[in-house]
């Protein structure tokens, strides 16, 4: 019998495509992937290390599968991703019971870095980070028509609280020839939605071409048979350019949303963070890209508690998302960063009230996207079923108003034919709860 292999993923949607990458290449060499990693030979560990709560559930995760190792459940562990790039010797000496300790650079080596771990050889492997693959065939982790499309690795902004460049490295785009490739295939598949991303893709294209190039990108997805969506996140306020706003507005299959974390909107705040922009130039910039681009669904990550934040400087943040009134939005407690340039910073704030300034906008927020979801009754919408929930005694799906895991979902009751997961229903809205809209089909999975 093969031996067997699992694989706990944490982190962002990037870190997840490195393992459906890792995952896809075990099992072309022989290997049988276990959906509960608990119950497989040999366990990957792809972590995250960008923000302190993200490495404590890392830690947290390789903790508990040497635990299974020691009870013999499990012979290996192999801990990859963020956190093993960026702290390589303290993994290593801080937890023994890892079988290896792989960077980045090393994720194309991790047939025989499984191999070695099996056979009870111990490995430390941490090449270039220029050495983690582009492509490559992936086993998804996603459902069937839904799949995320990595358009670029590393990044160049070198924000002051954000450790992403030492880990990850310089801006890498692929060609869009290679990222049209993957799309076909991907569509092939089932794949009806592409999400594309990167640590900035509205950036895309710029190293390789002269210029940040993903409205060209996106323009050739569009010719992709069978995507239906496609849907951009991470992006950065400075590279929205009119052209990409144009494809957004005129593109059909582009849906009207994108994901531009902002981070904050005073402007001595944003210096200190080493980025651009002021309250008036990202409320000029927004009220331009969704006038450009109407029914534009705006999500945004904003950090509250940043070294130095005065009360006079958050009350101008909550006054800030009270005037935009995003449909999306996430905010961060600031997570002080070894090795980056705002761990050194005065005025450090305690960890209490970080957690109460990101608590307020939070709360804030929702309340926004209550009242938006209450002013949706009575509207259609095209929904993309994913399933029912026997709980809730539902079905559920997503707009293009929402992308999966960080946004909320659609719950519809059906009547006469079963909505059919992976394919699109009309949905009449009801209401609003909790922020999470609700509503009757209209048409029960009638579209492909």
């Amino acid at each position: 019998m093969a031996d067997s292999v699992g694989l706990v993923n944490l982190g962002c949607a990037k870190n997840q495509v490195d393992g459906e990458r890792m995952l896809a290449a075990l099992q072309g060499a022989g290997y049988t992937v276990k959906d509960d990693a608990a119950l497989a030979d040999a366990v990957l560990v792809n972590t995250c290390g960008f923000i302190t709560s993200a490495k404590q559930e890392a830690i947290g995760e390789i903790l508990e599968m040497a635990r299974l190792k020691k009870e013999g459940k499990i012979r290996a562990i192999i801990v990859t991703g963020c956190l093993a790039e960026r702290y390589r010797e303290q993994v290593r000496k801080e937890i023994p019971e890892a079988d290896a300790v792989v960077g980045i650079g090393g994720d194309a080596d991790i047939v025989s870095v499984v191999r070695n771990a099996l056979a009870g050889r111990k490995e430390e492997l941490f090449p270039e980070k220029t050495e983690l693959p582009l492509c490559g065939e992936r086993l998804l982790l996603t459902p069937s028509w839904s799949a995320y499309l990595k358009i670029a690795e590393g990044c160049d902004n070198r924000c002051s609280y954000c450790a992403i460049p030492m880990i990850r490295g310089r801006y890498r785009s692929r060609t869009m020839e290679d990222v049209e490739r993957e799309a076909r295939s991907l569509a092939e598949n089932g794949a009806k939605e592409l999400i594309l991303i990167a640590q900035d893709t509205t950036r895309y294209g710029a190293d390789l071409y002269g210029e940040p190039s993903l409205p060209e990108l996106l323009r050739r997805l569009c010719r992709v048979d069978g995507v239906e969506w496609l849907r951009v996140l991470y992006g950065y306020p400075e590279t929205v350019t009119d052209e990409l706003l144009r494809t957004m507005a005129e593109e059909e299959k582009v849906v009207k949303y994108i994901d531009l974390p902002l981070q904050h909107c005073n402007r001595a705040i944003l210096r200190s963070m080493k980025r651009g922009g002021s309250r008036e130039e990202l409320t000029a910039l927004i009220r331009k890209m969704r006038k450009a681009v109407p029914g534009l669904v705006l999500r945004t990550t904003l950090i509250a508690g940043y070294p130095g934040e005065t009360e006079e400087q958050f009350d101008e943040l909550c006054s800030f998302v009270r005037e935009i009134r995003f449909e999306r939005l996430g905010c961060f407690a600031y997570s002080q960063e070894e090795d980056t340039a705002a761990a050194g910073l005065p005025g450090q704030i305690d960890e209490e009230e970080k957690q109460r300034r990101a608590e307020m906008i939070q709360e804030i927020q929702m309340n926004i996207m209550q009242e938006q979801g209450e002013q949706m009754a009575g509207k259609t919408l095209r929904v993309l079923a994913e399933g029912f929930d026997r709980y809730a005694d539902c079905w559920f799906g997503r707009s293009y108003r929402d992308s999966p895991d960080v946004d909320g979902k659609i719950f519809f009751q059906a009547k006469g034919k079963k909505p059919v997961p992976g394919r699109f229903v009309r949905v009449k809205i009801t209401g609003c709860v909790d922020g999470d809209l609700t509503g009757e089909a209209v048409e029960q999975g009638d579209e492909k």
